[in-house]
């Protein structure tokens, strides 16, 4: 009998929580996990008591929608765990924005399955010496 590897096991994770999003163009989760617990996720969506809509009447992302992983972060943050040494799984690659918010975070590690079109966030998290691992094969 075969057992599956955690970093799978976390990504299935993830992809199930990237589910809970109302975003119709694209669902994107995160966890991040630290001695193997999980202690923080989240997903994209609207701030915290605004409508549950994503995207405009052009079918275009509102510009206030936060990624997941700055949802996984901001959550983190309001609780007492600490993310110093811990991996980041994403089901997209990070984007900029949220690549400078990991690094900010004592992240080590990003893990992601699609990478977005635009990879900056990508090549900024390697700069700063993160490692970064997709686990599909695109």
């Amino acid at each position: 009998m075969s057992r599956i590897e955690k970093d799978d096991m976390y990504m299935n994770i993830t992809k199930a929580i990237a589910e809970r999003s109302y975003c119709i163009r694209k669902k994107v989760g995160c966890i991040i996990v630290r001695d193997n617990m999980i202690i923080s996720d989240g997903y994209n969506g609207t701030p915290t008591g605004f409508e549950n809509i994503c995207e405009d009447e052009e079918n275009n992302t509102k510009a206030y929608v936060l990624h997941a992983e700055a949802n996984a972060l901001t959550k983190l943050a309001k609780s007492t765990q600490s993310s110093i040494g811990s991996t980041l799984y994403v089901t997209m690659s990070p984007c900029y924005e949220c690549s400078k918010l990991i690094i900010q975070t004592g992240i080590t590690k990003v893990i992601f399955d699609e990478r977005y079109r635009i990879t900056d966030g990508l090549d900024l998290l390697k700069k700063s010496g993160i490692e970064v691992v997709q686990l599909s094969k695109e």
